[in-house]
């Protein structure tokens, strides 16, 4: 058979790899019955369902016409280099490097550093605007992970609070 659809042929095998991935990864753990669940079952049952989808829409890719055969374009660099930057970076500076003495910053300077770091990675770019989306999605987080969940993580750096 002959793709006709590019994007969506590569989107669907990219669904199917990434819930056979999770199926397998589910199978390590107890599954149990659908009357007393394991922790595996709900992993592998959203890894079986991801990758019927995925089957879907790799069939369909391959069925249904398309006016030039939505070829997949070049790849974007800068929104891919940046974004992956800014996740490494979020990590960093929640939890530090202790290997590397890099102390950990704590929730409010990571949410700050990810959100200036991957606001580079569209084409414009305002300190004013990432700065108002940064204060706004720390503050935000702090009520929502501190305050509601109460969870357990460094919300300031060590060195302020001690």
């Amino acid at each position: 058979m002959i793709i006709k659809s590019q994007k969506d042929f590569f989107s669907g095998l990219l669904y199917a790899s990434v819930g056979a991935a999770f199926a397998f990864g589910a199978t390590h753990y107890n599954i149990g019955t659908g009357a007393r669940m394991g922790p595996g079952y709900f992993p592998l049952l959203l890894g079986v369902l991801l990758s019927v989808i995925g089957l879907y829409i790799m069939f369909k890719a391959m069925v249904v016409e398309t006016r030039d055969g939505d070829k997949i374009g070049k790849w974007a660099w800068r929104p891919l280099f940046f974004i992956i930057a800014g996740n490494l970076l979020f990590g960093v500076l929640l939890s530090g490097l202790p290997k590397w003495g890099i102390p950990g910053m704590g929730l409010i300077v990571a949410i700050y550093g990810v959100t200036l770091v991957v606001s580079k990675a569209g084409g414009l770019f305002s300190l004013k605007v990432s700065l108002i989306l940064a204060t706004i999605l720390s503050t935000i987080s702090y009520l929502g992970f501190i305050k509601l969940l109460n969870l357990q993580f460094p919300v300031w750096p060590s060195f302020i609070t001690g």
